[in-house]
């Protein structure tokens, strides 16, 4: 491996949103900066590699090139995908999809960095959701897999911990980014007797989204924990989002799904 004079960190879905704010920051401030994703993150100050991750064994080898040749400090998992469908009518090949992408992309990532990283410690951020602990409302898939994500980062926190290796997950609320407009939203067709509570759903949440945080606070918080000594295993993103996460905890099930119902419906 070639000497290194700059941290490097590599950013899986670092195009738009999160992802790319987070590439903007580190590289900002000094990093050596390498996003992989199927589109190229615009800033000059960021290497661009391109790997779809849903093909697994391609985004494996281009990260494993990228970390024999430039060291791998911190990895940051951004990439996501989301689809508006109800359960009954959702199709496999979507939802097989959405979580080679949220969730098997992430799990290969880690395996891919993980190996450069046990002799000399690093950080690792899975971009997760709050919508992994509390449902969003035909966004079963998207829910699922993010609560999978926040699972996986748990287990792996006490697994490589004696390495040196901190892993979080960090959970954003709705983020204000291109991200909603590029949901995969079934049709009323499709939807049948559930349209109208579908439509209902995804213009809630694309509100809830709009005006919420921006992606340039959650990548301050990315940043904040690549530098931390000490990571929570799981952080969330703003206070209000903080808040909302102890209350759905503290109160009953049932009391919490009304609630997040009635967001969402109406």
């Amino acid at each position: 491996m070639e000497k290194r004079y700059k941290s490097t960190a590599i950013v899986v879905g670092g195009s738009s949103g999160i992802g790319c704010e987070t590439c903007l920051r580190l590289a900002n401030r000094g990093w050596n900066v390498i996003n992989i994703s199927r589109t190229q993150c615009k800033s000059p100050k960021v290497k661009n590699l391109i790997a779809d991750v849903a093909a697994g064994s391609t985004l494996t080898d281009v990260i494993t090139a990228a970390s024999e040749k430039h060291g791998v400090d911190a990895l940051i998992y951004s990439a996501g995908f989301s689809m508006a469908a109800p359960i009954e009518y959702a199709k496999e090949s979507d939802y097989r999809y959405l979580f080679e992408v949220n969730f098997f992309g992430a799990l290969k990532a880690m395996q891919a960095v993980i190996p450069f990283m046990k002799d000399r410690g690093g950080r690792i951020i899975l971009v997760g959701s709050l919508g992994g602990d509390v449902p969003i409302l035909f966004d079963a898939f998207y829910s699922a897999s993010k609560a999978a994500l926040e699972m996986l980062a748990r287990e792996a926190y006490s697994e490589l911990k004696p390495y040196g290796i901190k892993v979080t997950a960090l959970l954003p609320g709705g983020t204000s980014t291109g991200f909603t407009y590029k949901r995969k939203v079934y049709s009323d067709d499709d939807n049948k007797t559930y349209a109208q509570s579908v439509n209902k759903a995804v213009a809630a949440l694309a509100e809830m989204e709009q005006s919420g945080m921006s992606p340039a606070e959650v990548a301050e918080d990315i940043y904040g924990l690549i530098l931390s000594d000490k990571p929570p295993v799981v952080k969330v993103s703003g206070i209000k989002n903080s808040a909302y996460r102890i209350i759905s905890h503290v109160l009953p099930e049932k009391v919490t799904l009304y609630f997040n119902d009635r967001a969402f419906r109406q």
